[in-house]
């Protein structure tokens, strides 16, 4: 048995003990530079899927225009008849993607028409040798050039139907 001194109460010490976790500042603070992170971050993206919808467009319209150019060029060195008025060039893209006979052999010059990054389908402007440049309207007669439909603006301020 023990015995206590007199006038002495049993002393029982407290030790703290380490806490393991983030203290709710921590926390605030954390979740402060996540927000600030992220709203920085959002913008970058988006130039980046515009910028790269910009590359996808370029590649579209180079690959519609080097079309009708070899249509054009064959048209020239009479590989095939043509309208009287066309100039050489196609009456339309499904006629590149279709192709012309050239001595029992099809002729193509698109394998299909590229889709518009910018308003998500294969309908393309057309503009004719005979229609103005800044025309809106496609006169029907040939296809001397093509532009989207899109009346955005590009990261370089350029209106997309003018390139």
């Amino acid at each position: 048995m023990q015995v206590s001194p007199p006038n002495s109460f049993p002393v029982k010490m407290y030790v703290r003990k380490e806490q393991s976790g983030f203290t709710l500042i921590e926390l605030v603070v954390a979740t402060t530079i996540l927000i600030i992170l992220s709203g920085l971050i959002i913008p970058v993206a988006r130039v980046q899927i515009k910028r790269e919808k910009e590359r996808q467009l370029r590649a579209a319209l180079w690959e519609i225009r080097d079309a009708i150019d070899r249509y054009k060029d064959a048209a020239d060195r009479n590989a095939f008849r043509t309208k009287v008025n066309s100039f050489g060039y196609p009456p339309d893209l499904d006629t590149l993607v279709n192709g012309e006979d050239v001595g029992g052999k099809k002729l193509r010059f698109l394998r299909h028409i590229p889709v518009d990054p910018m308003t998500g389908n294969t309908d393309w402007g057309l503009r004719s040798m005979q229609d103005d440049p800044d025309s809106d309207t496609f006169n029907g007669d040939s296809v001397f050039d093509v532009h989207t439909k899109s009346q955005g603006i590009a990261l370089d301020g350029t209106k997309y139907r003018d390139w």
